[in-house]
């Protein structure tokens, strides 16, 4: 069980207190720079040849290789979700924030979407656990996700990638970095990933499930002096993906929409239902079309001792996205759901940050945020019609800082808060029903903090405790079936976090082995769940799950057995509980006898979840990989290996407990065979990935409701649902 952290091959300098030794894993999870051992925070660091040797090129692919962390992809990116520890925010409300927060090169994304679409070019990508709202704002209640990108290298250099699959996706990448002049350096990165799927539509017989996307990252860094660095980044992504829900599970006596004239035979011809069932039948191709434009600015300027910096963003992103309502190919029911998605964000950040050696260390900060969402929504004409356009904005302030003091040599006390004030408006258009308008807006003001205190047992030892408070702000829940009802704002979500971890490194730092003890409690938790209306309509509701609690251990470890081999992986243990939510909805078919209350006197049918597990959120997750490289004789390459594995608990992916949305454990192995040339030239790689061909599912969706309450399960494939081989090449100069 242990995690193989060679993420520090490809690491650029950053201004520590002491230069880096070989092996250290320079982070910066704490707005500074610091050796991944002396953060007393629960920090995974997942490294570009790690991510490589687990097949990750999407966001959704992370939940190989971080024990604590599950992507659940949708059939609309804007309703993918990321959780940590078990908890995380799956709504299709417009504006609701995520519980995990992102940020790429400093720059917070608020949303997740737009990281779904594209991981080239990745320096290293760090996964910290727990409440992170102090320093990194509102929407980290549960953790965060900071990405790095490599900049420019100091040397003119040039790398070119390609990639191919038996299952015939293609994939081609170019890097070209260095000086321009003495104090200008560039960085630029052209991707291009083209898959078709791994499902086929019977009514056109075109493959689904698939993906095209190119995507251009670009840095500019200008250093005019040497206490003054000026750091511009620009970045585009346009893409297109597909989706398709086959049936894994569906009653012989299912009748679309409870039509005697609609039975499997008409609306799903041809296909074959079981749990490896990859075949759909839609006459209206599903999935979304996107593009994304962000610019960044962050000026560095040294002032003698501190360092003051100023971080600058603006992101455009829209989204368009059409769904086969009835999925099948029958004219007369020909039911749609289509519409445009846009968020346009600015951002500001000023940040002032002691030097790293000083016995009295801070961080001190201020922070804007203005964000617009729009949301244009059409469904019909046959059945659960809507047809709406809503618009969210959110506008924070805060300030932030965190500062440590060594009261002793071997002893630190920590202390952070952060404060902000938040504004939330929107604006609600029913056409549908004769343009009834809704808007409205509220406030809030609401700190958040972070105590703990850091001890040093000898030069490799370092053992932490802390406590901390999370914030994710209130919103509206402005989905379809948007009513007077639900003008009143969603609830803030808050949390407390306890943590003790021991960081060690033993046998001459060959060895690294960090633990992680945490117990954290959520109050009011932002979740959605499922509203069965009588007419086999599924309206979706954001609401407030009473308490949730979760607890466990984490565990990661590296190792460099011997010249050449890595090995490693970790491990995550997850108690997670729902304490209180007596009120929750009931899912589809659900019996008295299973807990469900029926409706009676206004009140809704509900059931009590209290003492139930949380969705996305498996007891038992671990990864371990090995790296292994050695010299052929007299041969100028190395041969290289590398094997990954992944394993992952049970899970449910319903608040509501449905049964039929299980997916049970499973495991995933990947192994990679190949040549490297010593001075890294060139590298070809043989790879096979699903190993052992198992086959498992990225969610699971119970749409009984639309066949009149017969058994109808249908599932999310992942890229990786059967075995397949490739090979990827590269070469630099």
């Amino acid at each position: 069980m242990l995690l193989v952290a060679s993420a520090a091959q490809a690491q650029t300098a950053p201004p520590v207190d002491q230069a880096p030794a070989p092996g250290d894993i320079i982070v910066t999870a704490q707005k500074r720079a610091q050796n991944l051992q002396n953060v007393p925070a629960a920090v995974q660091v997942v490294s570009g040849q790690l991510l490589q040797a687990n097949g990750v090129r999407d966001f959704a692919d992370l939940n190989r290789v971080a024990p604590s962390l599950v992507v659940r992809p949708a059939e609309n990116p804007v309703n993918a979700s990321v959780s940590i520890r078990g908890v995380g925010t799956f709504a299709f409300s417009i504006g609701v924030e995520p519980s995990v927060a992102v940020v790429v090169d400093d720059v917070p994304i608020s949303f997740q979407a737009r990281a779904f679409a594209d991981l080239a070019d990745i320096e290293r990508i760090e996964v910290l656990r727990g409440p992170q709202s102090t320093l990194y704002g509102k929407s980290a209640s549960a953790g965060l996700i900071n990405i790095v990108t490599p900049g420019p290298s100091k040397t003119l250099t040039a790398k070119v990638s390609a990639l191919a699959t038996s299952d015939s996706e293609w994939q081609g990448n170019a890097v070209l970095s260095g000086p321009l002049t003495d104090n200008l350096g560039f960085r630029t990165t052209l991707n291009y990933d083209d898959f078709g799927g791994n499902i086929r539509n019977l009514a056109d017989g075109k493959k689904v499930n698939g993906r095209r996307i190119f995507s251009t990252h670009n840095r500019l860094v200008w250093t005019p002096s040497a206490n003054l660095k000026i750091d511009a980044g620009l970045d585009y992504i346009n893409g297109r993906n597909t989706t398709g829900r086959p049936f894994v599970a569906l009653s012989p006596t299912a009748l679309l929409r409870g039509n005697p004239a609609y039975p499997q035979s008409a609306y799903a011809p041809g296909v074959t239902v079981g749990p490896n069932n990859r075949n759909v039948v839609n006459d209206y191709t599903t999935g979304t079309q996107y593009h994304d434009l962000a610019e960044s600015l962050r000026i560095s300027l040294d002032l003698g001792g501190p360092t003051l910096m100023s971080i600058t963003s603006h992101d455009s992103f829209r989204l368009n996205d059409q769904l086969d309502q009835d999925e099948s190919a029958l004219a007369s029911i020909n039911n749609k759901q289509f519409g445009t998605f846009t968020s346009k964000q600015w951002t500001q950040e000023l940040r002032l940050v002691s030097p790293g050696h000083d016995r009295f260390r801070y961080t001190l900060g201020l922070f804007y945020a203005n964000v617009d969402y729009s949301r244009d929504f059409t469904r019909g004409p046959f059945y659960s019609q809507a047809r709406w356009y809503a618009t969210a904005n959110q506008e924070q302030e805060a300030g932030f800082g965190q500062l440590e003091f060594d009261v002793l040599p071997h002893t630190t006390l920590i202390a952070g808060g952060r404060y902000s004030h938040e504004r939330v408006k929107y604006t609600f258009l029913d056409i549908l029903g004769n343009n009834t308008f809704y808007s409205g807006s509220a406030g809030d003001d609401f700190g958040t903090y972070k105590l703990g205190i850091q001890q040093h047992l000898g030069d490799n030892v370092m053992v932490f405790a802390t406590y901390a408070t999370g914030h994710k702000g209130q919103t509206y829940d402005l989905s379809t079936g948007f009513n007077a009802n639900r003008t009143t704002p969603v609830r803030p979500e808050t949390s407390t976090d306890w943590e003790l971890g021991v960081r060690t490194q033993l046998l001459d730092r060959r060895v690294t082995l960090n633990a992680t003890l945490f117990d954290t409690h959520y109050k009011d938790f932002q979740a959605q769940g499922i509203e069965n209306l009588a007419d086999g309509t599924v309206n979706y509701r954001l609401t407030n799950v009473g308490r949730l609690r979760t607890r466990g251990v984490e565990v990661e470890a590296s190792a460099r057995a011997a010249q050449g081999l890595n090995i490693g992986g970790s491990v995550a243990y997850l108690d997670a509980t729902i304490t209180d939510f007596a009120n929750a909805q009931c899912y589809t078919n659900q019996t008295a006898a299973q807990g469900c209350v029926p409706a009676a006197g206004g009140v809704p049918a509900h059931q009590n979840l209290t003492g139930s597990r949380p969705p996305q959120a498996p007891e038992w997750k671990l990864t371990a990989n090995v790296d292994y490289a050695h010299d052929l004789g007299s041969l100028p390459f190395q041969g290289v290996v590398t094997a990954a594995y992944t394993y992952q608990s049970a899970i449910n992916y319903s608040l509501s407990q449905d049964p039929t949305t299980v997916q049970g454990g499973y495991g995933i192995a990947n192994l990679s065979i190949g040549i490297r040339q010593p001075e890294c030239h060139y590298e070809v790689m043989a790879f096979v990935n699903n190993l052992f061909d198992k086959h498992y599912y990225q969610n699971i969706t119970n749409s009984s409701g639309n066949y009149a309450g017969q058994l109808a399960i249908q599932s999310y494939l992942p890229r990786d649902f059967a075995r397949y081989f490739g090979v990827r090449a590269s070469y630099s100069f």
